[in-house]
Order: C-alpha cells, then sequence, then structure tokens
C-alpha cells in the first residue's frame, strides 16, 4: 500500500504535469485592435492571441512582436504552416501574445505619401518613428492588462526598433529576445538598390525569393523551405498591399525610412542606439546563412550588451533572415520559449 507521501508525491506531480502541458491543447483567442499612434491620424493594427477563457496574464507572460524592414508582422508571426504559426507557439504555452504593424506596413494607416510615386516624397517610417508607434502598441498592452511590464521580441530591422526603444523604456520590459539583431555593416544592404530613394520601395515576388536564398548553397536550396511554404507566405504578405497587388506583376510597398537609415547610420559605422542601455535580460537569435544580417553583426551586438542582468545567444545551422518559415524553424522556436519561460535571477 501506498504511503501518504507516495500519494501526495504522484498527486503533485500529476498536477504539475498537467500544468505544464494543458496550455499546449488549449484553443486560442484572436482578438484584434486599431491603437492610435502618438502622432495624430494614424493607427497602428495590433493583434492579440491567448488561451481560451483566460483575461487575466502576468507581465512575465505578455510579449509583443514587430516585424522587419519590408513585411508586416502578421504573415511572419502568425502565418500557419503546417497548422501551426510562431504566434500560436507561443500562446499556446499560456502566453497573451501580441503582434503590430509599424505604419505604413500591412493593416496600420498607410501615410499620405504611398498614395504618390515613390520619388515624389522622401523615405516614411524610419526607425525613430517605428520606435513610437512600438510604445504606442506597449502603452496599450500594458494598461489592457493592468500590468508595468512586458516581454518584447523583433525580427531584423525590428531589433533596432525594439532595441532602441528598450534603452528609453527599461522600466517597461521584462525580457527582449532580438532575433537577427542589425548592427553596423561592412557590406551594402540587401534591401538598398542604390540611386534616389523615394518613398517607398515596391518589391516583387521573384526578388523577395532571391533575397530570401541569397547566401544558402547550391545543393541545400531545394529542401531548405518545405513545399507550398513560400507559395503560402507570399500569397498572404503580398495581399496585405491592395494597391500593390493590383500591379502587373503584383508588388508590396514597403516604407523606405529603414533604407535612409541604413545609408546615415548602419551602413556608415553609425550606431542609432547604444546597446549599453539595455538592462533586462536578452536573448539574440540568428541562423548561419543569413546575408542580410550576417553573422559578425550578431557578436558584434552581443559584446555591447555590457548592462544586461545575463544574455544568451544562439545560432541555428542551415537557416536563412527567415528560418522562422523553414525546415529548422522548431529549432529558433524552442530556444527562444525556454528564455521566456524561465525565471532567472543575477547570481542566483
Amino acid at each position: 500500500m501506498k504511503t501518504l507521501l507516495q500519494m501526495f508525491s504522484a498527486a503533485l506531480l500529476l498536477l504539475l504535469g498537467t500544468g505544464a502541458h494543458a496550455a499546449s491543447g488549449s484553443k486560442l483567442v484572436m482578438e484584434e485592435f486599431m491603437v492610435p499612434a502618438v502622432d495624430p491620424g494614424i493607427s497602428l493594427y495590433v493583434r492579440n492571441k491567448h488561451p481560451q477563457g483566460v483575461t487575466t496574464f502576468p507581465g512575465e507572460k505578455i510579449l509583443l512582436f514587430v516585424h522587419g524592414a519590408t513585411y508586416p508582422a502578421e504573415t511572419t508571426f502568425d502565418l500557419k504552416l503546417n497548422g501551426l504559426s510562431w504566434m500560436d507557439y507561443i500562446a499556446q504555452h499560456g502566453y497573451d501574445v501580441y503582434l503590430v504593424d509599424v505604419r505604413g506596413y500591412g493593416k496600420s494607416t498607410r501615410p499620405p505619401e504611398m498614395d504618390k510615386p515613390a520619388a515624389d516624397n522622401e523615405p516614411i517610417a524610419r526607425t525613430e518613428t517605428a520606435v513610437k508607434d512600438v510604445g504606442a502598441a506597449v502603452d496599450f498592452i500594458l494598461k489592457r492588462r493592468g500590468v508595468s511590464k512586458i516581454d518584447l521580441m523583433g525580427w531584423s530591422w525590428g531589433t533596432s526598433t525594439m532595441g532602441w526603444y528598450t534603452t528609453q523604456n527599461n522600466d517597461k520590459v521584462n525580457r527582449l529576445v532580438l532575433y537577427a539583431p542589425q548592427w553596423t555593416r561592412d557590406a551594402p544592404s540587401l534591401t538598398d538598390s542604390g540611386g534616389k530613394i523615394g518613398a517607398y520601395r515596391s518589391v516583387s515576388r521573384d526578388a523577395a525569393k532571391g533575397r530570401w536564398l541569397t547566401g544558402v548553397p547550391e545543393d541545400k536550396k531545394a529542401d531548405l523551405i518545405p513545399p507550398g511554404w513560400f507559395e503560402a507566405w507570399a500569397d498572404a504578405t503580398f495581399a496585405t498591399d491592395p494597391v500593390g497587388a493590383k500591379q502587373t506583376p503584383p508588388v508590396l510597398r514597403a516604407p523606405n525610412g529603414v533604407v535612409q537609415d541604413g545609408r546615415d547610420f548602419w551602413g556608415a559605422g553609425k550606431a542609432l542606439y547604444d546597446p549599453a542601455g539595455i538592462r533586462v535580460p536578452i536573448f539574440l537569435a540568428h541562423a548561419e546563412w543569413d546575408a542580410d544580417l550576417p553573422s559578425y553583426m550578431l557578436y558584434a551586438y552581443f559584446a555591447k550588451l555590457t548592462n544586461a542582468p545575463y544574455k544568451r545567444y544562439v545560432q541555428i545551422g542551415e537557416g536563412t533572415h527567415s528560418i522562422i518559415m523553414e525546415k529548422n524553424r522548431m529549432q529558433l522556436f524552442q530556444a527562444v520559449q525556454q528564455f521566456l519561460d524561465e525565471r532567472l535571477k543575477p547570481n542566483q
């Protein structure tokens, strides 16, 4: 016969096991919002996913994601591939997960310059503006959930947006994840085709695929992206720009503020902000074939994180800048999730 201690231990293990896995089978609720930016006349698209029936979350279980230079957040972070998006994956771990589109991207307000020929205006939506848009989204979430801090994650250009925001608002950030961190460069940018920079640029599907596979060994290209995944992503992404979709061939229009910042700062060896100002736990994720923001940027950025309570990075093999949508994406998901779930304290 089992002792009372054995029975209690078994019950405790069952309870712990149930708690650890219950979220993975939870149904998820999606909500959408148009959040006012700090500038009049601009609304920002914010999407939320969380487990059904749960409306209260601690700040440690709330995360906001922002996109990169060209594509909107929803078709990056919440595109179901093989039945699962990264947003789903995190929400199924019991998180309240958000994404935001900076102005000019996705479902957020398109500035009036995008209704005119690109050459008629200067580049729009620079990084400083993106930081303000992220701030509006963060403040919306803090007020909605009644918390003082949340987790932040950025991809590509979004790492500069989130990194810079954090240096100004450490008191509103629990943990920071930067996927493909941007830093000063010693080679031309794949998003800068040269010449005068207009308000926005137009990207074709063929150009998107070519950029995606830049730097991948020829014998590895065929099986890097599972069948149908690029097409699913391209269909969803290009559909977010109804004006560009009507052109022949269809294009996706993307604000050029990030390209101008690349010329004025990153490509000129000047940083927009100092990572030493980040004072929260931070995790960097990168893939070995990333030709947009190569590995040397990861190492340089990591070295400058001199005031984070703790820092870590993972370099994933056989992946590109878009490993989030490739065969090895679960390595990225799992590594980031481990960081989000842990509750380490310095000198613990």
